[in-house]
């Protein structure tokens, strides 16, 4: 079974720990383990040394001799960690200088503290027959030079280590935290420009390290970036610009054509009024186009304040119930308690005028349009117009919200198209979304945005 590989920071950093912890772990078992074999080994090769020099290589010297032997090794200053015991056949000690409380195997064992030997904590022993007449020689070796050394190395190893451990933890986390900071850094300069604030940058320390030259890097690419968008922002406004000119003077003639032939020529009147409401809706479009530009392009955040969006919401409601009457429709707003936002008042009053527009608009005479302000989850407010007309099918939600994406066969044929693009470009602004869903039935627009302090 394939284990899914770690996404995040946190998940490698953790992973990395969680290896480096275990091969520390297993190389300080592994020292500490082969440390007391290699002692044990070197013991008992002196053990067996001893016991040979006593009683030979083949244990076959007499036992007055291997007696004495040992009494004369018991005085040597070189033997004082040695312990050498003769006993009968009947257990009785014949010569030694330690007294067992056991008795111990033949051949090679290990002894501790629970033994009972004198100033023995952990050692050897090599136990083997003699003489004859079922003698046995024991020769003990320590293995530990001081007493306790086993639980002093332990100790010094896990101090060891566990610097090593502490060390490397506290380089990871700080690794981490660097790079968490970076990342957040990059996140809120991509969340600012995302919201319309193209001015937002990386920032960098000047230090030339790894992290500024990829921050610099990336600021470089929003310059361009930037640079690119402005160039284009500005020829479509030079086009509408310059398209805008001619067409109002076109419109002036065409009113003063109409006018002429009023009463004259009534079908030239006609058609020139037609053609003045033509230029008035490109004009509109052309209006709307250069406005969508300048929500875009960020300059209104410098307008921002804190404002109550539910007391917008009734002032706005208001205003337009009386325009909904004229068409005999019914507007209503919800009376909600205050709810602070950051934001451009003028701004969020013609994206919500926008929307009661669109739903007087397509929807049917006797309609009923409601105006709403509600919490949308933690640090969100959703300001929302919901009308009970056709509505919009969900899978063309996103054809709606394009610029000059008329729905002409569900939502009919009036208007340019950019009523939706213009209320979702300033709800980008202030770093928001808008969202179409189906009230069944009819149309919910819901502008959704972040609280103070959110």
């Amino acid at each position: 079974m394939r284990l899914p590989a770690p996404r995040s920071l946190k998940a490698l950093t953790l992973l990395f720990l969680c290896f480096f912890m275990f091969a520390t772990i297993a190389t300080g078992l592994t020292g500490y383990i082969a440390t007391r074999a290699s002692i044990a080994q070197l013991v008992d090769k002196r053990i067996t040394g001893e016991s040979d020099e006593l009683a030979g290589r083949d244990g076959d010297a007499p036992i007055p001799v291997i007696a004495a032997r040992i009494a004369s090794e018991a005085r040597a200053r070189d033997s004082a960690d040695l312990g050498m015991v003769l006993t009968d056949g009947a257990g009785r000690v014949v010569a030694g200088n330690i007294t067992l409380r056991r008795a111990l195997p033949l051949g090679y064992s290990s002894v501790a503290d629970a033994d009972g030997i004198i100033g023995l904590t952990h050692g050897r022993a090599l136990v083997r027959t003699v003489g004859g007449g079922g003698h046995r020689l024991t020769v003990i070796g320590e293995t530990e030079p001081i007493d306790n050394y086993n639980a002093a190395r332990a100790r010094l190893y896990l101090l060891g280590f566990g610097s090593i451990v502490l060390i490397v933890m506290g380089g990871l986390i700080g690794f981490m935290v660097i790079v968490s900071r970076r990342a957040a850094d990059i996140r809120r300069t991509v969340d600012a420009i995302v919201a319309g604030d193209m001015a937002r940058r990386v920032p960098t320390d000047g230090s030339g390290s790894e992290f500024d030259q990829q921050a610099l890097a990336f600021n470089r690419m929003l310059d361009r970036i930037a640079e690119l968008m402005a160039g284009l922002r500005n020829v479509s406004n030079d086009i509408a610009h310059d398209l805008r000119t001619p067409l109002a003077r076109l419109r002036g003639q065409l009113v003063a054509l109409a006018r002429a032939a009023e009463g004259k020529e009534p079908a030239l009147s006609d058609a020139a009024g037609q053609a003045v409401a033509q230029a008035d809706e490109i004009l509109a479009m052309f209006a709307a186009m250069l406005r969508i530009a300048e929500v875009q392009g960020g300059d209104r955040r410098a307008g921002f304040g804190r404002l109550d969006l539910a007391e917008l919401a009734r002032d706005v409601g208001a205003t337009m119930a009386a325009v909904a009457a004229d068409d005999g429709d019914v507007l209503t707003t919800a009376d909600r308690p205050p709810m602070w936002i950051e934001g451009d008042r003028q701004l969020l009053s013609q994206a919500l005028i926008n929307l009661i527009e669109n739903a007087l608009r397509h929807t049917p005479p006797g309609a009923h349009i409601h105006v709403d302000v509600a919490a949308a989850g933690e640090g969100r407010v959703a300001l929302s117009v919901t009308d009970n007309g056709p509505g919009i099918p969900a899978d063309q939600h996103e054809l709606a919200l394009r610029r000059f994406g008329r729905l002409a066969k569900d939502r009919g044929s009036s208007g340019h198209g950019l009523g939706l693009p213009l209320v979702a470009a300033v709800t980008r602004l202030h770093a928001g979304t808008l969202v179409l869903e189906d009230a069944a039935p009819g149309l919910r627009a819901l502008l959704v945005l972040p609280v103070c302090g959110a």
